[in-house]
């Protein structure tokens, strides 16, 4: 089978192999996002993500991202992904997350990461938990061969209540793989990690292919005004 562009569509250790690599690929991207201090008080979100951007292209030569680049700040961390609030300029005390979607030699990455400036034990508590509560959800899916999309969304949200946290979106995660990324479906419950899926997340898609997961965390403190985000692969590496 090909794919729409006549390429030959690769087997599932090729995709999966595909995908680690465009994650490892990702790691090392904001790694140097972090040692270069590109995400920093005084800077616009747009300057900041346009500066990750051409670090990108710098470092792989990537230009295209399947997904809208995302960096927001102080309340914007309150919003889901879909929405488009005004630029604003990081702040001295503030907490500030990237959620970025690059492709690397056409496999998708999904990757979030979060940054907290000052002192507020608060702000520095949660960006903390969030890896600590996507490895109890990560070894949750782990020890369950057939555990379901609702099943995975209800230990998230468990765990993060356990924190003091509330999920501040819909889902906890959803399908990944080659760009264009066909088979998640924004109107498919199938697709995503959320209440409505019962279906168990090991399972092959419609062209019986694996199916590979994002794990993703937007965890809020809506009395407070502020979130984090956390993301990247479920089930590979």
């Amino acid at each position: 089978m090909t794919l729409g562009d006549g390429r030959a569509r690769p087997d599932d250790g090729s995709r999966a192999a595909g995908l680690v690599a465009a994650q490892e690929k990702a790691i090392a991207l904001f790694d140097e996002v972090a040692a270069r201090g590109l995400v920093a008080p005084g800077a616009g979100e747009r300057e900041v993500s346009d500066r990750i951007r051409d670090l990108a292209n710098e470092m792989f030569g990537t230009t295209k991202h399947w997904h809208k680049r995302i960096i927001r700040s102080g309340p914007n961390t309150l919003l889901p992904y879909r929405e488009n609030p005004p630029d604003r300029t990081i702040g001295e005390d503030d907490i500030a997350f990237a959620d970025f979607g690059p492709i690397f030699e056409e496999y998708e990455a999904d990757f979030g990461r979060t940054y907290v400036f000052g002192d507020d034990p608060l702000k520095h508590r949660l960006r903390d938990d969030l890896p600590r509560i996507f490895a109890a959800g990560r070894a949750a899916f782990a020890a369950d061969p057939a555990i379901t999309g609702r099943q995975l969304h209800a230990e998230v949200d468990r765990l993060a209540r356990d924190a003091g946290w509330e999920i501040g979106i819909w889902h906890a995660g959803h399908l990944v793989g080659e760009f264009p990324h066909e088979v998640n479906d924004g109107a498919k419950a199938e697709s995503y990690i959320t209440p409505e899926n019962t279906t168990p997340l090991r399972r092959t898609d419609r062209t019986g292919r694996t199916c590979h997961w994002i794990l993703e965390l937007h965890l809020v403190d809506r009395a407070r005004g502020f979130g984090g985000f956390y993301e990247q692969l479920l089930d590979l590496a």
